[in-house]
């Protein structure tokens, strides 16, 4: 019953959180509720007892990826004049809307017709160090290596464009 409420509540923030990514104009508004998705998604690790991958989710994405977002957001120090209008986000967001209530109720519908029987949502070990490791070393370390350079990239980006607008002042 405890975990029924928590998993509902960390699922609920991570979408609240999402959301409030898309809407909020300012940035540190929209880096806020990213942080609460993380740290949303944490707990929902910490449900399926993967304590690695909630650790993880806690220190590198929750941590150390949102101390660097802040810091490119306040060393570019964006004004809220200098924001562009969103005239049409209203319509995208309607549309978007319009898009994903079809898949909603088509989802909660088949969700309703499968049997009530107790369900395994994680193997023996999943989200511990031994499993992360084997999968991360033979599967995902070019991703991981490509991510890590786009990460860099964005962050060399910042810094050329945060010198460009101190040259035009």
């Amino acid at each position: 019953m405890l975990v029924d409420l928590l998993y509902t509540c960390f699922a609920v923030f991570s979408v609240l959180g999402a959301l409030g990514l898309i809407i909020f104009r300012h940035p540190m508004n929209g880096a806020m509720s990213f942080l609460i998705t993380l740290i949303s998604i944490a707990g929902l690790y910490a449900l399926l007892s993967a304590k690695l991958l909630f650790a993880l989710q806690l220190i590198v994405y929750a941590g150390a990826i949102m101390s660097m977002i802040v810091f490119i957001i306040m060393f570019l120090n964006i004004q809220p004049e200098e924001l562009p209008a969103e005239k049409t986000k209203v319509i995208y967001l309607v549309g978007g809307a319009v898009a994903v209530l079809p898949v909603a109720f088509f989802l909660i519908k088949v969700i309703k017709r499968l049997p009530n029987m107790p369900i395994s949502f994680a193997s023996e070990g999943f989200g511990g160090v031994k499993e992360v490791g084997l999968i991360f070393f033979t599967e995902w370390l070019v991703p991981f290596e490509i991510v890590s350079i786009l990460l860099l990239v964005a962050l060399v980006g910042a810094v050329v464009l945060a010198g460009k607008r101190e040259k035009n002042k």
